[in-house]
C-alpha cells in the first residue's frame, strides 16, 4: 500500500496485484542494500521471519534478524539507532505506520495482517485487511510466503510455514480457506491431508493425555480429568499401555482401538448440539519421521509458540529452516512450555470463582503467570466450554517493565468486534498501545492504571451486545 486508500470492495486480484508490485518494487533494490527484519515472537511471525530470511538468502542480500513481543516507540528508537538500508516489518507495524515515517527515510516493507487505520503513506504496506479479508484467509506468515513467490517460484518450498503461520493464528477450522487455501495447493508436494479425530498431540502425548487436555472436542467426563481419561479407556476395553505400563501414543494404536476411541467420544457427547463433530484435517509433514512434534503441522505450530513465549526465537527460526541440531533444544523448551501451561492452569482453577464481573470474565494474574504466556491461558480457557459462547475474557499480567499485558478473547463462534471494544476502554484511561483482531487482541497499560482499567472494563454493560 504504498500511497494507497482503503478500497470499497476487495478482489483477490487486487491484493496478489499489490504482493505482486511490492515484490516487483524489491527487486529493483541494490544487492549491496543492507536488510534489517523485525518479526513478531509467536508463531505467526516467527514462521514470517523464517520464509523472508530464507528468501532473502537465496537473493544473496546481507541481513540481520530481531524479533520483540510488541513495536512501541521506544523499541522502534532502538531499532533506528542501527546502520541498516532497507527495514521490513512482519506480522507487526502496521499500526506503527506513522511513527515510522517520522523517525525513518529509509525504505521500508510491512508484510502483516493486523487491522490499521488505512491512510496515505510511503511505506509499502501489504496487509490483507486493505481490502477488507475474512481474518482467516492469510495470516502474516501467507503475506510473506506470496511476497518470497515473487520473488522466486523455488521458494515455493516454504509453504507448510505459511500454514503453521495460519495455524499458530488459529485460521485453520475444518480446513485453510481463501488464499490460504491456494497456499494449501502449493505444498502439496510437502504436506499429506488426512481426515481424523480432532485431537491436538497425537505424535507426541500418551493417548491418556491426549484425551485429558482435550477442549476441541470437549469430550464430558474425560477433559480435564486425569482419572476420567484412564477410565474411558479402560471401560472401552483399549490395550492402550505399553509392556512396561507406559501409556501408548495415539499415533501407535492400531485402527480399531482408534475407531472404538471416536465412538466412544460421540456417545458421551449425546447431549452436545452437534456429538458426531469430532473430525477434522491432520496437515503431516512427508519428510519428518513420526513421533516428533515436527511431524504435524499443529503441533510444530505449538512448538514455535513455545520457543517464541521462552524467547528463543532463533531457535524457532533454526527449527523451520531445518537445522537438525536445533531439535533436541526446541524438545527441552516444549517440555518447559507443557510444564508451565500445567502450572498456569492449576492456577487457573484454583481462583476461577472470583473472576466473573458483571457478565465478562477478568483474570488478573498479576505476577502469578508469565505476560508471554496470558494469551495462552485466554485461548485455552475460551475453548474450554467454562463458559458459554459470546462470553468476553480479559486475561492480564505483569510485565517486567512496570506494564501489564492484555489479552483479550472470545469464547465461541462470535461476531462481537472485540479488538474496537478493547480499543475503547484502553483510550479512556490514556493513549497506550492496542491492537490484534476482531476476536483476539492485546493492549499494555502502565501498572499504575491497574485499577482504573479494571473498573472501566467492569462498568462497561455492552461489550457483549
Amino acid at each position: 500500500m504504498t500511497g494507497h486508500m482503503k478500497k470499497e470492495r476487495y478482489t483477490k486480484s487486487d491484493f496478489l496485484s499489490l504482493i505482486s508490485d511490492s515484490a516487483n518494487k524489491f527487486k529493483l533494490l541494490n544487492k549491496n542494500s543492507f536488510i534489517k527484519i523485525i518479526g513478531h515472537i509467536d508463531c505467526d511471525g516467527i514462521s514470517s521471519t523464517s520464509i523472508i530470511v530464507k528468501a532473502l538468502e537465496r537473493e544473496d542480500f546481507r541481513f540481520s534478524v530481531m524479533n520483540v513481543k510488541q513495536l512501541d516507540k521506544n523499541i522502534l528508537d532502538e531499532i533506528l539507532k542501527d546502520d541498516f538500508d532497507v527495514l521490513f516489518f512482519l506480522d507487526l507495524g502496521s499500526e506503527n505506520i506513522k511513527d515510522i515515517e517520522k523517525k525513518t527515510n529509509k525504505t521500508v516493507f510491512i508484510l502483516d495482517h493486523h487491522r490499521f487505520e488505512s491512510s496515505e503513506t510511503k511505506i509499502t504496506v501489504v496487509n490483507p485487511t486493505i481490502f477488507d479479508l475474512e481474518y482467516r484467509e492469510i495470516s502474516s506468515s501467507g503475506v510473506c510466503y506470496l511476497f518470497a513467490k515473487c520473488l522466486n517460484e523455488g521458494n515455493k518450498d516454504l509453504a507448510h510455514l505459511a500454514l503453521a503461520g495460519a495455524m499458530g493464528d488459529m485460521q485453520e477450522k475444518n480446513g485453510f480457506i481463501g488464499l490460504n487455501s491456494l497456499i494449501l495447493k502449493d505444498a502439496e508436494e510437502i504436506l499429506d491431508v488426512n481426515i481424523g479425530p480432532r485431537f491436538f498431540g497425537m505424535q507426541t502425548r500418551p493417548i491418556n493425555k491426549v484425551l485429558e487436555y482435550c477442549t476441541d472436542p470437549f469430550i464430558p467426563n474425560v477433559t480435564g480429568s486425569s482419572e476420567g481419561a484412564i477410565k474411558f479407556l479402560d471401560d472401552l476395553g483399549i490395550n492402550a499401555r505399553e509392556s512396561n505400563g507406559n501409556f501408548k501414543k495415539l499415533i501407535e494404536l492400531d485402527e480399531e482401538d482408534i475407531k472404538k476411541i471416536t465412538s466412544g467420544i460421540i456417545i458421551n457427547r449425546l447431549n452436545e448440539e452437534n456429538p458426531e463433530d469430532i473430525f477434522g484435517n491432520h496437515y503431516i509433514l512427508k519428510e519428518e519421521e513420526n513421533g516428533t512434534p515436527l511431524k504435524d503441522l499443529k503441533e510444530f505450530a505449538t512448538l514455535l509458540n513455545a520457543v517464541g513465549r521462552f524467547g528463543k526465537t532463533s531457535l524457532g527460526i533454526s527449527l523451520c529452516l531445518k537445522n537438525e541440531e536445533a531439535k533436541k533444544e526446541s524438545m527441552e523448551v516444549l517440555s518447559s512450555y507443557k510444564s508451565e501451561i500445567v502450572e498456569m492452569l492449576t492456577w487457573f482453577n484454583e481462583n476461577k470463582d472470583s473472576f466473573m464481573s458483571n457478565g465478562k470474565i477478568i483474570i488478573n494474574a498479576k505476577d502469578n503467570i508469565k505476560d508471554t504466556m496470558i494469551g495462552t491461558l485466554a485461548s485455552i480457557i475460551t475453548k474450554s466450554k467454562l463458559y458459554e459462547d459470546g462470553t468476553v475474557i480479559f486475561a492480564m499480567a505483569h510485565k517486567e517493565n512496570d506494564e501489564i499485558k492484555i489479552s483479550a478473547r472470545v469464547s465461541g463462534n462470535s461476531d462481537f468486534d472485540l479488538r474496537s471494544a478493547l480499543k475503547d476502554v484502553v483510550l479512556k484511561i490514556g493513549d497506550y498501545p492496542c491492537g490484534g483482531h476482531k476476536s483476539a487482541c492485546g493492549a499494555s497499560i502502565p501498572k499504575d492504571k491497574e485499577e482504573e482499567f479494571i473498573k472501566a472494563i467492569s462498568e462497561i454493560n455492552t461489550i457483549l451486545q
